[in-house]
This record gives C-alpha cells, structure tokens and sequence, in this order.
C-alpha cells in the first residue's frame, strides 16, 4: 500500500490494483514460479483462459452445467462423425487418384519389343504391319459396331476367319461380334490397303487375293519382302501399338479383305492373343532352333501355334507318313522308333517334325507320347511362312550341340549309324 501511495494516481484505482489486479497477479505469478515454463507469455495466457474459465463455471447454475455438459456430449459425437467422414473422403480421394493413375498409365502407348525396330535384312518372314504387339489402351464402355451383310457374307467371312490363327479360337459369341464388324472391301491389282508411314486403324483378313508387303529401302525403291495370301492376317499390330505403318501392303490381283476397326480389336481379340503370346514367348526363346529369333518373330510364331493333347502311348507322328506339322513339346515325354528300335526321346522344350517340312519328304520315324504330352503344332504353311527354310537348314548344320556334332550331322547319325550300334536310346536330338 505504501508504494501505492506514492503513486500519483486516483483512490479509485489504487481500490482496483489491490482487490482485483493484485489477487490475480500474485496467483499467475507465483504459479509461474512454481513450474518455471521455458516461455512465460504462453504460460501467463493460457493460465489467464483457464481462469477466466474457472471463474464462469463458478458463476453458472447446477441446471446450466448439466445442460452445458450434454450440449458438450453431443458435440463430442458430431465432431467425431465429421472426423471419420473426412477420413473415409481422404481415402476415396487417394483411391481415386491412384485409379487415375492408372488409368493415364493404361493410356500410355507400350513401346514395342526392343529388337522390333531392328533391320530385317532379307529374312523370308518379314512384318506385315508397322507396329508391334502390346497392350495399349484402357478398356472402356464398348459398343460394337454392327455393318449390314447378308448370310452369304456372313458365311464367306466365317469360313475364313476360322482359318486364321488370331480369330480361329475366339467363342462363337464374340466371333459373331467380329463378323459384325467388319467390313468387305474389294481390291483390285495395283491398290493399296495400307501405306507405310501412315498410322494404322484397321487390320484386314484377307478372303482372296494376293498381296504384297512393300519396305521402302534407302535409295527411294521399294523391295516386296513378302506375299500375303487367303486366310493371312496384316496389320493387326497397329491397332495395339500406335506407330505408323512399317510397311504398304499392295494388290497382286483382285482380291476381297475384311476390315476390322481397332475398338472392337481390342475389345474382343486382343486379350485373348496377348495372353497366348505372353505365356508362349519366354518358353519359345528356350527353343534351340527358335533361339536366335527376336521378341517380334516369336509373337508371330505364338500366334500361329496350335495346342494338341495327347495320352500316353498315343502316336502323334507315322513313320512313312506326309509331315503337315511341326510340334514343339511344352510337356510330357516322347519317344521316337524305326522299327522297333528307339531312336530319340523328347522333353519339355524339345522339337521334332521339321525335316519332313523341310525336305518335303515322308516321316523319317514314329513319334509315341512317352507319358500325358502337350504339343504346340504348327501347320505346314505357317511353318513355311515364318520360318526362312535355307536359313533354318543352315542354322541346324552349323549349331552344335553338347557334343560338338552338328544338330543335323547328329540327326543323321541317331537316324541310320546308331540303331545299328545300339546306342540311339540315349540319344536326344530333334528331327523327323
């Protein structure tokens, strides 16, 4: 009080210093001494809320502070429902942006197998269309198209997608979908289904006619590196990655094609041979005689390959009989006998069947399923087709194997010196 009396201030304060500003002071004060907070102005604040709160729930009746305590409650609950709303809309909202993503990266053109763009020298198996295959696009609400035609269009169109190997498997649904589809187009000598450089929507079947593949070369002329015929496929790969066109596909003669629109490609084909060319790729490229093709020939030769069952002690191949096939063993066993002598036996990976295709001569042995085998055949023509047969003849003499010996050489030994020496049983090469 004295030093207030020193204070040259009115009696009214000094009253409100020492009943009101003093107690409170004293008590936020010596509270701050007594746990020392590393910074007094926050503490000072909060203690001056928290009193000022105290203070009011002094002043408030029991009725209030029930009523005060069930409106707290229910806030409690209200906030916590907000709570785990946002929550829940936070984790559609990451859903939705990693669907998103997604779906631009389902957007985003593949890039064709690495070796694709390599040059194609004068290998007999050339690429008809520009692009190579892949997934692409994302799938999408899809509505086919339906194009006018009549049952005899219907029937002709029919009889010759099931020649082909990429609509010979699809269910007789979506093989109807196809065919509506599509579209005849009439060619006559000297026109041109697809041009190179140019980007590529459609892929044609062709029902009759002759056609050539054109490749530009680099003095500005045009070199036929291949001819299409009844029942080939070209251009299929443009619709499942966007790159122009590789090469111009020419009419030889009159001719009839059938169009089909990339959409309904993708939609009803494309899944189907995707998955066939990923399941046969990575076995193919362990094939010896496959070995030294590119990504881009094995899927061609995926797509032609049929998948044949047979039983134990079936015969797949006659000795003397004409070879219309040639297999691959994805699994199983297999032997093959001259007579009753065993010549060679088979495993997963090996091949036989070639030389008869080859040399266009009889089989040279019988070929018995050892246990339940699964094959991968290839027909006469598309073996003819995808296959350089000169190259092929000369891959097979000039690769050896484990032994040293020629492939072919050895073929040759295992089929006429071994059966005389006894020793062809342990022998294990292809052929036939």
């Amino acid at each position: 009080m004295e030093g207030l009396d020193a204070l040259k201030i009115s009696e009214e304060k000094k009253k409100f210093i020492l009943e009101l500003l003093n107690p409170v002071l004293e008590e936020m004060v010596a509270d701050c001494i007594h746990k020392m907070p590393k910074d007094p102005v926050p503490f000072m604040l909060e203690w001056l809320e928290q009193k000022k709160a105290h203070e009011e729930d002094r002043m408030l009746s029991a009725e209030e502070k029930q009523r005060l305590e069930e409106e707290n409650k229910n806030l409690g609950a209200q906030v916590g429902k907000v709570k785990g709303q946002v929550a829940e809309a936070g984790r559609m909202a990451v859903d939705d942006a990693g669907e998103d993503e997604e779906e631009e990266e389902d957007d985003v053109d593949d890039e064709p197998p690495p070796d694709f763009e390599k040059p194609q020298g004068n290998r007999a198996r050339q690429s008809v269309s520009a692009e190579a295959y892949g997934e692409w696009n994302a799938k999408k609400a899809f509505v086919p198209p339906v194009i006018a035609k009549s049952d005899e269009q219907k029937d002709r169109l029919k009889n010759c997608l099931v020649k082909s190997f990429m609509f010979s498997n699809l269910e007789d649904n979506d093989l109807g979908i196809v065919i509506g589809a599509m579209t005849e187009v009439q060619m006559t000598a000297g026109l041109r289904a697809i041009k190179q450089g140019e980007d590529g929507d459609f892929l044609f079947v062709i029902e009759s006619g002759k056609f050539e593949c054109l490749i530009k070369q680099s003095d500005g002329s045009e070199k036929a590196v291949k001819t299409c015929e009844a029942g080939d496929v070209f251009g299929e790969l443009a619709l499942l990655y966007n790159c122009p066109r590789a090469a111009s596909v020419e009419a030889k003669d009159s001719g009839v094609l059938w169009k089909l629109d990339r959409d309904t490609f993708n939609h009803i084909v494309k899944e189907a041979a995707q998955k066939k060319r990923q399941r046969y790729d990575t076995f193919l490229a362990k094939v010896p005689l496959l070995a030294s093709m590119d990504a881009y020939e094995r899927s061609q030769l995926a797509d032609a390959l049929k998948v044949e069952q047979f039983a134990e002690g079936a015969i797949i191949v006659t000795q003397g009989e004409v070879g219309q096939k040639f297999y691959i063993l994805e699994e199983g066993k297999a032997n093959a006998t001259k007579g009753s002598e065993q010549v060679m036996s088979y495993s997963s990976g090996d091949y036989f069947g070639e030389l008869a295709l080859i040399n266009n001569k009889p089989r040279a042995a019988t070929v018995t399923a050892k246990t339940n085998c699964r094959l991968l055949s290839v027909d006469s023509r598309s073996f003819k087709r995808l296959f350089n047969v000169a190259e092929l003849m000369e891959k097979s003499n000039s690769t050896a194997d484990e032994s040293g010996m020629p492939v072919m050489l050895r073929m040759a030994w295992v089929l006429f010196a071994a059966p005389r020496q006894g020793e062809c049983a342990r022998l294990h090469a292809p052929g036939l």
